[in-house]
């Protein structure tokens, strides 16, 4: 059995518990669900992991939320769930993709930097500002966002 990447419309609730395990907060991610596209990966019947896709400004896109199932991370599944992202930046004819994760999240920055993003600045005390509970990650209170790019030729 291989792994299938396909579109999703309507988010159940095993989108939900991926995409809220990526961020906490169910009205962020309600905030922009409606308008992105959505992108799930499935190992037979089983929903393993989940990309938001987002236009953000002209020309670029933005990976609003990236999740794997636990049971199966560190298999490959993040890493294709970003190549499809280029692919569709690509397709869609965006030349840059974005990416923001915590500045805590240590295996999120070492998997997008082996992906081609680069860090282009820190948004300080973003989790501060937009998270109404403390968000602990690696033992260290999260705070900051690392913001990450990566041009994609088409």
């Amino acid at each position: 059995m291989s792994v299938i990447i396909e579109q999703f419309t309507m988010a159940t609730n095993s989108h939900y518990e991926l995409l809220l395990d990526a961020d906490p907060s169910r009205k962020i991610v309600d905030s922009y669900l409606s308008k992105s596209h959505r992108i799930e990966a499935r190992w037979g019947l089983q929903i393993i992991g989940v990309i938001i896709l987002m236009p953000t400004r002209p020309e670029t896109l933005e990976i609003v939320n990236i999740a794997v199932n636990n049971d199966f991370q560190n298999q490959g599944i993040g890493r294709l769930l970003i190549e499809y992202a280029l692919e569709y930046a690509r397709e869609h004819k965006f030349k840059t993709v974005e990416i923001g994760t915590g500045s805590t999240s240590l295996g999120s920055l070492y998997l997008y930097q082996k992906c081609g993003f680069r860090m282009t600045h820190i948004d300080r005390d973003y989790f501060s500002r937009h998270y109404d509970e403390e968000i602990i990650e690696n033992k260290i209170v999260l705070r900051d966002m690392v913001r990450m790019s990566q041009d994609v030729c088409y």
